[in-house]
């Protein structure tokens, strides 16, 4: 498989190219062009003369392209999750449960469209005001910037392109460097929705080129970003008046109070921990659980963590794979040793076959290790005692992340508490943090990140308010 930059409708080739191999067992997946920083600008410059037919575009008419590529998608949908498998190692089920998000997620974006309006204003509400009236519209920015990471290509895409489309947009997108297929794809989607070309521009190549050029360039409207604080920090460092929403790191945490049947969340425990080997921004990775719970939970883990089968992505078998890259196998095999050589109990997993690490269960961790309060971003999961729940409460805030953290309790007060001091962006009662449907507002606070996600909510982010008021002439 060879794909050249998408611009314009067409692809362009270029002189360096980027082999992409598969990080479970090193087979060529494919090779793709890498942008120089001109052709990142010939992108822009598509864009940019694509806005005034996108802005041309009726609500319906943008609602039926974004209904179209979500029933292309779930028409290709073995295709789709086909390249997941191949350039993620996602496991085909988590694969497949990906593009049936994707297909949620673009048929949200088009109700989004043909719904975006703005209200009446009460303008004769003040002296002022007598004999006129007021009302607001929501316009497009202009070209919005989409840069990418490789975890979820698909629906994280559509959760940045499909409500810049709802909101009459061009973009430039940016997908991550191991996962360049699955924008590919979803271009050629677009193109034969009846996307007008140039509103959707696919350039690969490194962040230092292409995103440098996407945050910078002026005609750029807006960046939303997903990935790592350092960078999401330097992309608003160098954004100036653009408008900005990141998605960034997180190491979320779930609270079981006493006089909860922990026989009813263990196996919820277990896949909000090792889904895509715990490559997912709202990976369970830390669990306080009530003293009194303590070792019947951290048994249980075990055994259901032990059912477990590690293997080939492609295969409906596999529950878990390779992590992204040897690099990132490297890094959490050595904070799992670092820990355990620490003092931590290692109760299970942490053993290492190629790029893949098995879901390891640690207990007795001290809170400054770098499993207990960085992103691990892989399949560890670490469980700590509590006695009081305002303290497990503090345990939870005592991070520099706030995306996303859930509780069990049977007490509506104490659910209610936790809501209320929780110092997140979401807060799930009776579930793992690790929950999400793609309409509902997604984001978080402190170096979680900054703006919302969610169709409706993005939407908003990624239009202009205008005001009109009328004086009429009689």
């Amino acid at each position: 498989m060879k794909k050249d930059l998408w611009i314009n409708g067409r692809w362009v080739p270029t002189e360096q190219t980027l082999t992409i191999h598969s990080p479970f067992d090193g087979h060529l997946v494919g090779e793709v062009s890498v942008a120089t920083s001109s052709q990142v600008s010939l992108a822009i410059d598509a864009a940019e003369r694509t806005r005034p037919a996108m802005r041309a575009l009726s609500a319906y008419e943008r609602g039926e392209i974004l209904d179209r590529v979500a029933e292309l998608f779930d028409k290709r949908r073995h295709e789709a999750a086909a390249i997941l498998c191949a350039e993620a190692a996602k496991p085909l089920n988590a694969a497949l449960a990906e593009i049936d998000r994707t297909v949620q997620t673009y048929h949200f974006a088009a109700d989004e469209a043909r719904r975006l309006s703005g209200e009446m204003i009460p303008i004769d509400a003040a002296p002022g005001g007598k004999g006129r009236f007021g009302f607001t519209i929501q316009e497009p920015l202009g070209i919005i910037a989409a840069i990418t990471p490789f975890n979820f290509p698909f629906n994280l895409v559509a959760h940045k392109i499909g409500p810049a489309f709802a909101g009459g947009n061009t973009v430039v997108l940016k997908p991550a460097s191991q996962t360049p297929f699955s924008a590919f794809f979803t271009a050629e989607l677009f193109h034969d929705a009846g996307l007008p070309a140039g509103a959707l521009n696919v350039v690969t190549g490194s962040g230092a080129v292409v995103g440098d050029v996407l945050v910078e360039d002026e005609r750029i409207a807006m960046v939303t970003f997903t990935g790592s604080p350092p960078v999401g920090k330097a992309i608003k460092a160098k954004a100036g008046l653009k408008k900005v929403t990141l998605e960034l790191g997180s190491n979320s945490a779930v609270i079981i109070d006493q006089g909860v049947d922990i026989d009813t969340l263990i196996d919820r425990c277990v896949v909000g921990a090792f889904s895509f080997q715990g490559q997912v921004c709202i990976s369970l990775q830390r669990i306080f659980v009530h003293s009194s719970l303590y070792a019947d939970l951290c048994q249980k883990m075990v055994i259901a963590t032990k059912k477990l089968n590690g293997g080939q992505p492609d295969k409906a078998t596999t529950d878990y794979s390779a992590l992204i890259s040897e690099k990132d196998a490297d890094r959490v095999q050595q904070w799992i040793k670092t820990a355990e050589d620490d003092g931590a109990t290692v109760l299970c997993g942490g053993e290492r076959t190629g790029n893949m690490v098995s879901p390891a269960i640690l207990t007795n961790v001290a809170k400054g290790l770098k499993v207990s309060c960085q992103e691990v971003f892989g399949p560890v999961v670490v469980i700590w005692p509590f006695d009081e729940l305002g303290d497990a409460i503090d345990q939870v805030n005592d991070s520099v992340y706030g995306l996303q953290a859930g509780i069990y309790t049977p007490l509506l007060d104490n659910a209610l508490h936790a809501a209320k001091k929780l110092e997140v962006g979401g807060v799930m009662i009776n579930d793992i943090p690790t929950f999400r449907v793609d309409q509902m507002p997604y984001g978080g606070v402190k170096e979680s990140g900054t703006g919302r996600e969610g169709l409706h909510y993005a939407v908003t982010e990624m239009t202009e308010m205008k005001l009109v008021v009328v004086k009429p002439s009689t």
